[in-house]
């Protein structure tokens, strides 16, 4: 059977965003793109609906998730493990409600929380709020600033934080790396997909569309990689790394432009996840009905990629990365699993929260 991209079992490319428009709100749906197929506007959807297309059994906007723990703003007595999620695991998982569930609990923060995501030290939560936003705040729901007011017209999704440090092989000062400082999203307008990045410094500034480009290293020329249909931006890594996913094209690329711009092509698949170390991506691909997780490595030895998920009876999607690099969480239409990164076990469930999983650092 011929690979494909992963299926739109949870809804449209948008992971559960907000679209904005004048006297109306547009809903998408959280979930895998479908490859097979150009993305479509977001359908109209009264204030106390869920969001179309989201996954069965999820809450709507403003109201508890299935499974979730009773919301609170304190972690669990003795620092035990609540449905999945603990301090020591660093587990979190947001379901496009007010609440999050971390530290063995759910915190409110006071909005709706679409794709979160955490900065490099955990310090703060990026995500597309109520409005269709993009905010920052504190762990603990305090703290809020709008990085960026979504224009209108517009569905924002799928933040991620980008960031470099100093390469003493790299001469390259604070002023240079304050660029790499920053929220990259996906924006899709009209049916056309972009990614754009706002500088985390510049609170309320017009986020800029990210351009993936390529060097052609002083030999040949090398084709240009598609500037549209970009989605599911992941950073990782020390210089500024970023992997996405291409609809239409049903490719994972990496984009570097630490040194010079350069985007790779790392072969079929959707949902990429960079690996902390920016060695490996985690991306997923539709095999034989399900969708599975495949491993590769970002280098330019090109090692071969690995199937994770070799025997998989369910759909695994929307990866996610631990801090140290050795396991991947994944979503399921049950809740969310774990598994090694190196593929030496099979998931594991460990939470029946239904939601997007990510790592605080």
């Amino acid at each position: 059977m011929r690979d494909s991209s992963v299926r739109n079992r949870f809804g449209t490319t948008a992971a559960i965003a907000l679209t904005v428009s004048v006297g109306a709100v547009l809903l998408s749906a959280c979930g895998p793109e479908n490859g097979d197929s150009a993305p479509t506007a977001a359908p109209t959807a009264a204030p106390t609906a869920a969001p179309a297309g989201t996954a069965p059994g999820a809450a709507a906007p403003g109201t508890a998730a299935p499974g979730a723990p009773a919301a609170s703003g304190s972690a669990a007595p003795g620092g035990k493990e609540v449905n999945g999620t603990s301090a020591a695991n660093h587990l979190t998982i947001s379901t496009g409600t007010k609440s999050v569930a971390l530290n063995g609990t759910t915190v409110d923060f006071g909005t709706v929380v679409r794709d979160l995501a955490w900065s490099p030290d955990g310090r703060k939560a990026a995500f597309v709020s109520g409005n269709g936003d993009l905010m920052t705040a504190n762990p603990d729901g305090t703290g809020k600033v709008v990085l960026a007011k979504n224009p209108g017209g517009e569905t924002w999704s799928h933040p991620t934080w980008q960031h470099a440090t100093a390469d003493p092989s790299v001469t390259a000062g604070a002023e240079a790396l304050e660029r790499y400082a920053a929220v990259v999203f996906t924006s899709e307008k009209g049916g056309t997909l972009r990614l754009e990045k706002v500088l985390t410094k510049s609170p309320g500034a017009t986020p800029q569309v990210l351009t993936p480009g390529t060097s052609d290293g002083g030999g040949d020329p090398v084709p240009q990689p598609p500037q549209t249909g970009n989605t599911w931006a992941n950073a990782g890594g020390h210089r500024g790394e970023i992997v996405y996913a291409n609809t239409p094209a049903n490719e994972v690329y990496l984009y570097d432009d630490y040194i010079r711009p350069v985007t790779r092509d790392l072969g079929r698949g959707s949902q990429p996840a960079l690996s902390p170390d920016g060695e490996h991506v985690v991306f997923v691909r539709s095999v034989n009905g399900h969708d599975h997780l495949f491993t590769r490595s970002t280098q330019g030895d090109q090692k071969a990629e690995k199937d994770l998920t070799p025997a998989a009876a369910t759909d695994y999607t929307q990866p996610a990365w631990s801090p140290d690099g050795k396991t991947i969480a994944v979503r399921t239409p049950d809740g969310v699993s774990t598994l090694p990164a190196d593929g030496s076990a099979a998931p594991t469930q460990v939470s029946t929260i239904k939601g997007l999983p990510s790592y605080r650092p």
